[in-house]
């Protein structure tokens, strides 16, 4: 298994994309922590699937846009597993709206979750990691990010800024012998998509050369490669799992 013993961090991994990401690392050996913010329910019962692969696993209650929580975080891991390996920086919200419309709360809100989140928890993770002279940390962003969207200014925004952070850290800590990448995926079916009526998912389709959404384990796939030695000569790099929509 390609993570036998590893730690790995998924932050939001209670639902969607973060919770197929976490039940495939698993699947790999790998250990796994993972936050959620409000989602006790279903956390723990995550949790327990996970421990009954085989594989060690905590859910934390924890805000990762916190600095504070989050450095208290990657301490309480470090202390759990006996290290940290991994990071997959995936927790994210939508407040989509037109600029015009667009109120401060509303752009704080989604700046804070999916940008402030990932350079809290990197600052964090780098700590240990560092230390070990080792490590792999994963952005998920969107090709939102790199296209942007109209009534998603605040989203692409945050997105568009993880790219750019995941360039700076890449080169930053390289020399550490630690990587630092994103993925950008496209249309991914989840609970999310599910409210979306069939007309609109077929408009969706319509924009993807390979004429399907995506599937969580097609993202979770793109992490196990960034996260193992088989990828262990990339870094700063930004990979698109959109089917072919952005090239």
């Amino acid at each position: 298994m390609k993570l036998n013993g590893k730690t790995v961090l998924v932050t939001g991994a209670s639902r969607g994309i973060g919770k197929g990401i976490a039940q495939k690392l698993a699947k790999e050996g790998a250990n796994i922590a993972f936050t959620y913010v409000s989602s006790v329910e279903k956390a723990n019962a995550f949790e327990a699937e996970l421990i009954a692969s085989g594989v060690k696993a905590k859910g934390y209650q924890s805000n990762a846009a916190d600095f504070s929580e989050a450095e208290k975080l990657v301490d309480e891991i470090v202390k759990e597993f006996g290290s940290l390996d991994v990071l997959v920086n995936n927790a994210g919200i939508t407040k989509d709206t037109l600029l015009m419309r667009m109120s401060e709360q509303q752009w704080d809100d989604v700046l804070d979750t999916n940008l402030k989140s990932a350079f809290a928890m990197t600052k964090a993770a780098m700590k240990p990691m560092m230390k070990a002279k080792a490590g792999s940390i994963i952005n998920i962003t969107s090709i939102v990010g790199i296209v942007g969207g109209a009534g998603q200014a605040n989203y692409a925004a945050s997105k568009a800024g993880m790219i750019g952070l995941t360039k700076s850290v890449a080169k930053e800590i390289g020399s550490r012998n630690i990587r630092c990448n994103a993925i950008a995926p496209g249309f991914i079916e989840t609970e999310m998509t599910e409210v979306l009526g069939d007309d609109i998912k077929q408009e969706w389709i319509k924009t993807i050369p390979l004429k399907r959404g995506g599937k969580p384990e097609d993202v979770a796939n793109c992490v196990l490669f960034l996260a193992c030695d088989d990828s262990a000569y990339i870094s700063g790099q930004t990979i698109n799992v959109c089917g072919g929509m952005v090239m």
